[in-house]
């Protein structure tokens, strides 16, 4: 006998945590928290982890994101073993040409979970200027939610994030985020 009461005890309990995940994945759902849903519903929100100093790739010191306030900053994560990466250095690189030279801005590249020496001779094989942090324990990657490569992301110059590329980026792509980071920041812009 106490195994039929137990049967309707464990199948309302289980009903009850059903209709508790349900529930939860309704509200859930109705949350905008990720950067890319901000971005996409017109928001800017702040780059996370911008005040973390992180060393340079060259050797040369620590950069932290907050460092570079008051510029448009193209932050793109990148390993030496990542095809898509090969492919937009070059692209990067013009953009950070353009960007020194007009005073705009400026690329900062972080490596991802990529050695040393493998990330230099990268740097040397595409003739890269702009600078890259290494992203130890990838702690900024994980901030932006990077699980891929290679990611891009473009902040104004208040370090808010006005476009993201999961993936290689293009052209048209860069031209559209460096614009809308240049345009007003006053309007939709998230703090």
């Amino acid at each position: 006998m106490p195994r039929r009461s137990l049967v309707p005890t464990v199948v309302s309990v289980l009903a009850v945590a059903l209709v508790g995940l349900l529930v939860y994945g309704v509200v859930a759902k109705d949350e905008n928290t990720t950067l890319d849903d901000a971005v996409r519903g017109g928001r800017r929100p702040a780059a996370p982890n911008a005040g973390k100093q992180l060393p340079l790739l060259d050797g040369s010191g620590k950069r932290a994101v907050a460092d570079l306030s008051g510029k448009v900053v193209v932050l793109n994560f990148w390993a030496s073993w990542c095809d898509p990466c090969r492919a937009e250095a070059p692209l990067l690189e013009k953009a950070h040409r353009q960007l020194t030279k007009t005073g705009i801005g400026t690329v900062l590249g972080a490596t991802y979970n990529d050695a040393t020496n493998d990330s230099r001779a990268f740097e040397r094989e595409f003739k890269i200027t702009y600078p890259s942090v290494r992203d130890v324990g990838t702690e900024l990657a994980k901030g932006f939610g990077t699980r891929a490569l290679p990611e891009t992301f473009v902040l104004d110059r208040s370090g808010r994030i006005v476009a993201i590329s999961r993936g290689q980026l293009d052209q048209r792509f860069l031209d559209r985020a460096l614009a809308k980071a240049q345009r007003d920041e006053q309007h939709g812009g998230e703090q």
